[in-house]
C-alpha cells in the first residue's frame, strides 16, 4: 500500500498553489472538471495533492474536512538544497526537528512549514543529505 494523494480543503486556492508549486516543486497539472474549483498538483506524474476551494458548500452527510500535516521525502541532498534555496526565495518560515537514528533506520530531518491555520507541510530527508549551512528563517 502506498498514500495515493492528500486534499487540502482552503479558502485561499492561489496560497496553496502558490506554495506546492513554487515553494514544494510540485507541477500543475489536468484535473477532471468537477463543480467546485480546485487544482490537482503532481510529483512524478502522479496527482499527489488535490487542492479544493472551502468556499463550496459542504455536502450534506460529510463532516469538514482536516488535515495535520503532509510529508515529502526528499532523497538527495541536492533536492534537500533545492527546497532550502526556495524556501529562503519565498521568505517562508519553518521549523527544523532531528529524528534520532533508531536501529536500522537513519536519523533523519524533519522540515515543517505552516501553510495556513490547521495545515502543515512537512519535508523530510536523512540526516546525512542535510546541511546544516542554511539557518532557520
Amino acid at each position: 500500500m502506498q498514500l495515493d494523494h492528500a486534499t487540502i480543503v482552503t479558502a485561499d486556492l492561489e496560497t496553496a498553489r502558490h506554495f506546492f508549486v513554487d515553494v514544494a516543486g510540485l507541477t500543475e497539472g489536468a484535473r477532471p472538471p468537477f463543480s467546485v474549483d480546485g487544482y490537482w498538483l503532481y510529483a512524478s506524474g502522479r496527482p499527489v495533492i488535490h487542492l479544493i476551494d472551502a468556499t463550496a458548500p459542504a455536502q450534506t452527510g460529510r463532516a469538514a474536512p482536516r488535515i495535520d500535516h503532509i510529508a515529502f521525502r526528499l532523497e538527495s541532498a541536492d533536492e534537500w538544497q533545492a527546497l532550502l534555496q526556495r524556501l529562503y526565495a519565498a521568505e517562508m518560515p519553518y521549523q527544523l526537528a532531528e529524528v534520532p537514528q533508531m536501529g536500522p533506520q537513519q536519523a533523519e530531518l524533519q522540515l515543517f512549514v505552516a501553510l495556513a491555520p490547521g495545515v502543515v507541510i512537512e519535508f523530510v530527508t536523512a540526516l546525512r543529505h542535510a546541511h546544516r549551512k542554511h539557518a532557520q528563517l
